[in-house]
């Protein structure tokens, strides 16, 4: 089994309407599936410019206003382009325009937008439109510098390469971007007791570096908040988070060494885990017998979380961590909650939380939660294992969540039928009629591995 390998895309969606950012993002994970996509507000933005490098970002989404001509002073939108256009290297700009007309919108595309779209006016399928547009500038952007690359002689490739390691060098161990960088500019200092090396992953809400940890003396991950600490708003999901890791003693989930608040961001040290995730290994092809251990251990890491009275909501194969022997360590646990304490799929009004290819139907429809969530996102971690993509593919976040709800449980192929009962119960549409608990999903995985080694070894004596 192969998987297809699709690009990725480093994406910025900058907008102050919190909402409305989470419905970019939720398209966005559909259109760009193995990208990353990050959010910030338009002040966090305004801090981001100043320490940007130009390889922080492929693709900014600048939702903003854009006044009533190219001179208003209210046309936050331009001054903005016109800050991005002074940097050596910018990403690809889709402008989202508030306000603005016709001359903002001549103006904007003469600043180096890619695309204007009236943010009233913005549909998904026109938003996949601008969007495929801007990443193909993006390919044809990396291309020529490969093709400008292949032409210098060794002598002079090796130059540039050691001029490449030498900057990324200086750009991580002694000037670190991104939200180090404003945790810096507010207090004259880095974390106490971390020394950031570089960054090595990005959510909508943080970023987790490598780092050293005095104390320790070792490398941790450090994830950083991208925005202030602020109970009443609801920004305090790292210290949900490091509660809910503490709750949850075992190997098979990352250990947590460190919360704290500095600048008034929170930050989250834990165990750094090197041997990448779930979704790269996928990518790589996984066989059967590996799909099948990877499973029982991630029903395994379930039971431990279950059994501590939390529920994930977020489980996906970037939240899955391979350690050095192969073994699993779920990660992000910043959706968690009590299994007896969710009553819907949101922490938020009207706002969608997790991944849309990952969400159980009682998520898309906000409706009551248990762990038998869980075992649906199990079920599409599943059939990706099996076949190398995912069951419900579509152009659109909503397309994708409309399946999950509305559409039949995806039919494996005839080489993997056997594994076919497994899938319809975990990726039942209702959930009383998933698996109860994770020792029945146990118990079936580990009867299928049994009759899959049993064929193989048929298979081999043949």
């Amino acid at each position: 089994m192969t998987a297809r390998k699709q690009p990725a895309a480093r994406v910025l969606v900058v907008d102050d309407d919190a909402r409305y950012a989470e419905w970019l993002r939720h398209h966005l994970d559909v259109l760009c599936p193995q990208g990353n996509i990050s959010l910030l507000n338009l002040a966090e933005f305004e801090r981001w410019c100043a320490s940007f490098s130009g390889k922080d970002c492929d693709l900014l989404m600048l939702s903003a206003r854009f006044g009533a001509s190219p001179e208003d002073p209210q046309s936050q939108g331009l001054t903005l382009l016109r800050r991005l256009r002074e940097q050596p290297v910018t990403p690809a700009v889709i402008a989202v325009a508030e306000a603005g007309n016709e001359l903002t919108a001549v103006r904007a595309l003469q600043l180096g937008a890619v695309d204007y779209l009236p943010k009233r006016l913005l549909t998904p399928e026109r938003l996949s439109t601008a969007v495929h547009v801007a990443l193909r500038r993006v390919e044809r952007r990396v291309a020529q510098r490969l093709t400008s690359l292949a032409n210098l002689s060794r002598e002079q490739k090796l130059q540039a390469r050691a001029a490449a390691l030498e900057a990324a060098a200086v750009d991580t161990a002694l000037e670190p971007s991104g939200v180090a960088a404003l945790l810096e500019g507010t207090s004259g200092e880095v974390i106490p007791g971390y020394a950031l090396r570089l960054k090595i992953g990005e959510s909508e809400k943080a970023v987790v570096y490598l780092a050293n940890s005095t104390k320790r003396g070792h490398h941790v991950a450090l994830k950083v908040s991208k925005t202030l600490r602020d109970e009443a708003a609801g920004r305090q999901f790292l210290e949900r988070e490091y509660r809910a890791i503490m709750a949850v003693k075992s190997p098979m989930v990352v250990e947590i060494y460190d919360y704290g608040v500095h600048g008034n961001f929170e930050y989250l040290a834990m165990e750094y885990l090197p041997h990448g995730d779930l979704k790269a290994r996928i990518l790589r092809g996984v066989s059967e017998p590996e799909a099948l251990d990877y499973l029982i251990q991630i029903a395994l890491a379930l039971k431990v979380v279950h059994s501590a009275g939390l529920m994930h909501r977020d489980l996906k194969p970037p939240n899955v961590m391979l350690r050095e022997n192969n073994t699993v360590a779920l990660i992000d646990f910043g959706l968690a909650r009590a299994v007896d304490g969710a009553t819907s799929g949101s922490t938020q009004s009207g706002v969608l939380r997790g991944s849309p290819y990952y969400m159980s139907p009682e998520q898309v429809l906000g409706g009551h939660i248990d762990a038998r969530s869980d075992f649906y996102s199990l079920g599409v971690i599943c059939y990706e294992l099996l076949t190398g993509h995912k069951p419900y593919p579509g152009t659109t976040a909503m397309e994708v969540l409309q399946q999950h709800v509305n559409a039949p449980v995806p039919t494996l192929p005839p080489d993997l039928e056997r594994y076919q009962p497994l899938l319809a119960q975990l990726m039942a549409k209702n959930s009383t009629e998933r698996f109860a608990s994770a020792d029945d999903v146990l118990a079936a995985i580990t009867s299928l591995r049994g009759t899959s080694s049993s064929g193989e070894a048929r298979s081999s004596a043949a």
